[in-house]
């Protein structure tokens, strides 16, 4: 309550009170009480001055002489007596009689004495109060450890933003919250009672303070005698003024300032990668009772400063400042600049202007609204347990002891969750909250993989093929059906995963598919053996060989060579008695036929005398790494390698001793050299390799390869039949993926449960079941689907209705048959988002709430659209409304203004600020 104001116009009426009080009760000696009774009442009684203080309540300023003849005429037990005091006179507590100001440096017993409030008014109806003079009222405030009359209040200096020189100094109690002097201010300037405003205290260094918290006291918000405190209302555009001087561009431009539009029809701007953000943000933003509930200030009662699990009030501040821009009108579209970063700085993940997830930002979004709008102020301890058979009721009751919120009357439901013991058949029912339901897609069991199939025919080119196989099917799965394309046995062939030239991967039949990926160049070779060799058997031997060219190397004597490799690898089968280097050469030649010209009678003879000259240089396959430098010291092919320590069977047992190429008078195409996986040379072996399979290198001259091989040929497929096939996507109903939502499932090895029958973690079996619906049902489809080896989002077409939307069959709590709206949903907002993991773009379909019109929100765009254009294969998060809210949004009680939610039971108070 604020005490004595300062101008003349309040104290005047202060005055008017009380003579009419002193005019009504004046003072006749004969109905005086006793004097005893009076000393009694005023002393010592519970009225009496001497009970002790009271935080918050009123005691009154008497002037001491006054009081000490009172006590002497009392006291005299002469009710006649000269000494009658007459009329209470506090003149000399002040310090002039305009202001009425007291004086500074007044001592309690020495100047005044204090009465509490029934005393006083006792003495006033007794003897009256001098006229003119306004009682000097104070309230009790609380210290730490002490309780004391504040004889000096707080004066406050308040002034509007526009008109800083013109300025009010009113009085108030260290205990009067920041809501009274807002309403004072309120008052005193003569705003509307719709018209936003906020306070900001100006401190000793000059800058500005805002006061969020209306709640609290002036003491607690430091506030002193001659602070100023300045209110700013906010514009019809929605933007504070102060606002202009933090945030680019969020006001109307000049061309702006008469636009006059479609409340709620207003774009976002895109800050960089923010589309994800502006997607919610619309879509929130046309949830219709939310909207009116911060359109209508109800927000302003319920901001919870003090709850540890929120962010001091300022998101749901910075939201509603938005909401109230977005749908003043006046704006084609606002830069949500205060808001993203109010979300970067409670919510680090989303700090930068990376892209993120529009379900992601909207949890983050409306966990943090009901935390800043929570009523409940001090959350008590409720244990969370097993249903044990007691009514859902007590579960929704627990979370509402804990939860009360805006967010929880509009988007909150409640799940029954069963789980069942496999092993001694235990049930646990619990019932948990929900904000959204996060339904997954059907998934198709199967998925298409190309390869290409390299036969051992050198006179057919390879083949691309589109296989259909099991998406948790294996290896061996693969071959089956590329068996059935080529009539190869799938044991004859061997797969590969090849990059840059080499097997990056060669695949065991028993290893999963899902460690293949979409962009994998995947090559199954037909073979005729294994690529293990076996001592004692007979069966062909596989070799992996790989295609290299000789390059001279940027050396500073250009006196070595490096190797680059080139083309596709193979997996060659070589008969086993033909395992030697000349027999690896023909083998490799006949393979090599369809784009390696054989050198005809004239090249043999051309050779020989180049042979002969340059047999010791042939002798020598040279550098091993591609295009890099390699020891000068020459490393000779064959078992002289050094690769014999590796696979000591294969080439001292087939390969045998010899040179490779030998000293004779024939043509050589290319050399031969054994290398390692990464098709080096390179005699420094990881210990792994030492017995590893042994790869071998073609490696061709530049001129060789140029004169004899055909590379067009060498790299010329054909496509198979198959390629042209598509699997198409049939699509999905939404009740479908609702449906799989509900369904049994079996917890996964990393989330065992604990039964508390069996005393163990258990595989349980889990069943969710819709308890209790929302009126704004929010509905996530998943469609970015996250494994071990892969990342892919379904562009799965999901039908969903535009009205009608049933979950009679889907709720299992007793239905009530006589209203069956309160099961119908119809949509309202959807959120689209366009491309795939890595990149994409996200949009919005949404309703307004007052024109009934479906407008496409993309960034700062904004265009009306029709009902048959929403629904598409983007579609993400689709926000559903109940039909019986519906109704009652649009009844005359709705439509009057009157607060769609339980929240807004009342009008909003002109008493609390809006604040950004």
């Amino acid at each position: 309550m604020a005490t004595v104001a300062a101008n003349p116009a309040a104290a005047a009426a202060a005055v008017a009170a009380a003579a009419a009080v002193t005019e009504d009760r004046e003072p006749q000696h004969e109905e005086l009480p006793g004097l005893d009774s009076q000393w009694r009442q005023i002393e010592n009684g519970e009225s009496g001055r001497e009970r002790p203080l009271r935080a918050g309540e009123s005691w009154f300023l008497v002037e001491k002489h006054w009081y000490k003849q009172w006590e002497a005429y009392v006291q005299g037990g002469d009710q006649d007596s000269s000494t009658f005091p007459g009329c209470i006179n506090n003149a000399t507590l002040f310090q002039d009689e305009i202001n009425w100001r007291l004086k500074e440096g007044l001592v309690e017993g020495e100047d005044y004495v204090l009465l509490p409030a029934a005393a006083w008014h006792y003495l006033v109806s007794w003897y009256g109060l001098e006229h003119g003079q306004p009682p000097i009222e104070r309230k009790v405030i609380e210290l730490p450890n002490i309780q004391k009359v504040e004889v000096y209040p707080v004066e406050l200096l308040l002034v509007r933003h526009n008109d800083l020189g013109k300025s009010h100094t009113v009085q108030f109690s260290h205990t009067d919250s920041i809501g009274l002097v807002l309403r004072t201010a309120r008052e005193r300037f003569l705003v509307e009672p719709q018209e936003d405003t906020r306070l900001w205290a100006k401190n000793s260094e000059g800058s500005l303070d805002r006061l969020y918290d209306t709640h609290i006291t002036v003491l607690d918000a430091a506030l002193e005698t001659g602070q100023l405190i300045i209110m700013e209302t906010r514009k019809k555009d929605g933007t504070w003024p102060s606002a202009q001087l933090h945030v680019m561009n969020n006001n109307m431009s000049e061309e702006d300032e008469d636009f006059k539009g479609q409340p709620g029809i207003c774009g976002l701007t895109n800050l960089g990668n923010t589309c994800f953000m502006n997607s919610a943000l619309q879509c929130l933003s046309n949830v219709p009772q939310l909207t009116e509930y911060f359109l209508n200030n109800c927000y302003l009662e319920e901001l919870n400063f003090r709850n540890p699990l929120g962010m001091k009030g300022e998101i749901a501040e910075a939201y509603a400042d938005l909401v109230k821009q977005a749908w003043s009108g006046h704006h084609r579209s606002i830069v949500p600049h205060v808001f993203k970063n109010k979300v970067g700085h409670f919510a680090s993940q989303f700090l930068g202007y990376q892209q993120h997830d529009s379900q992601e930002l909207l949890s983050f979004l409306l966990d943090g609204l009901h935390e800043d709008l929570n009523r409940v102020k001090k959350k008590e301890y409720v244990e969370l347990c097993d249903a044990a058979g007691r009514p859902d009721q007590e579960a929704w009751q627990n979370h509402k002891r804990r939860n009360d919120s805006v967010i929880v009357d509009t988007f909150h439901g409640l799940f029954k969750s069963t789980l069942v013991c496999p092993d001694c058949g235990n049930v646990s029912v619990t019932f948990d909250p929900f904000c959204y339901l996060s339904v997954p897609l059907p998934i198709s069991h199967k998925r298409v993989l190309e390869v290409f199939f390299i036969p051992m025919d050198p006179r057919r080119k390879p083949e691309q093929h589109r296989l259909v196989v099991p998406k948790k099917g294996k290896i061996s799965d693969l071959c089956v059906a590329l068996s059935k394309h080529t009539g190869i046995s799938p044991e004859r062939m061997m797969v590969a995963d090849v990059f840059s030239h080499r097997f990056y991967k060669l695949y065991q039949l028993e290893e999963p598919l899902s460690s293949i990926l979409d962009r994998d160049d995947i090559f199954v070779y037909e073979v005729s053996g294994r690529i293990e060799a076996i001592e004692g058997s007979r069966e062909d031997i596989v070799v992996p060989v790989y295609l290299r060219e000789r390059t001279p190397a940027r050396d500073y004597n250009n006196s070595y060579y490096g190797l680059m490799l080139f083309g596709h690898p193979l997996l060659v089968s070589v008969p086993r008695d033909r395992f030697t280097w000349e027999g690896l050469y023909n083998v490799l030649m006949y393979r090599l036929s369809r784009y390696v010209t054989k050198p005809n009678s004239d090249d043999e003879d051309d050779g020989d005398e180049k042979e002969d000259d340059e047999e010791d240089k042939d002798d020598v396959p040279g550098p091993s790494t591609g295009g890099s430098l390699r020891d000068p010291e020459p490393e000779q092919a064959g078992p002289s390698s050094g690769v014999t320590n590796r696979c000591p069977f294969l080439l001292d047992n087939c390969l045998g001793t010899s040179q490779w190429p030998p000293r004779r008078r024939r043509k050589q195409l290319f050399t031969l050299q054994t290398v390692n996986s990464n098709g080096t040379s390179d005699r420094t072996t990881s210990p792994e390799e030492v017995h590893a399979q042994p790869y071998i290198a073609i490696d061709w001259e530049p001129e060789m390869k140029k004169r004899y091989y055909d590379e067009v040929e060498a790299e010329g497929y054909v496509k198979h039949d198959c390629v042209g096939y598509v699997m198409k996507k049939a699509p999905v109903r939404l009740q479908e993926c609702i449906e799989l939502f509900t369904t049994v499932e079996t917890l996964e090895k990393e989330n065992p449960w604990y039964c508390p029958s069996c005393k163990q973690h258990q595989l349980a079996t889990k069943k969710l079941d819709l308890w209790m619906l929302p009126e704004i049902l929010i509905i996530h489809l998943k469609r970015f689907s996250y494994t071990k080896f892969s990342r892919e989002k379904l562009d799965t077409l999901v039908e969903f209705p535009i009205r009608d939307l049933d979950f009679s069959e889907f709720v299992i709590q007793p239905q009530n048959e006589s209203n069956p709206e309160l099961y119908k949903y119809d949509l309202i907002a959807v959120s689209n988002h366009y491309g795939g993991m890595r990149d994409g773009h996200y949009t919005t379909f949404a309703c307004n709430k007052d024109s009934g019109q479906w407008h496409y929100f993309d960034d700062n765009s904004v265009s009306p659209v029709n009902e048959n254009q929403i629904e598409s294969k983007a579609a993400y998060v689709l926000f559903y409304q109940r039909q019986d809210v519906a109704r009652r949004l649009l009844s005359p009680a709705g439509s009057s203004g009157a607060p769609a939610s339980p929240a807004c039971s009342s009008p909003p108070s002109s008493e609390f600020m809006d604040v950004n």
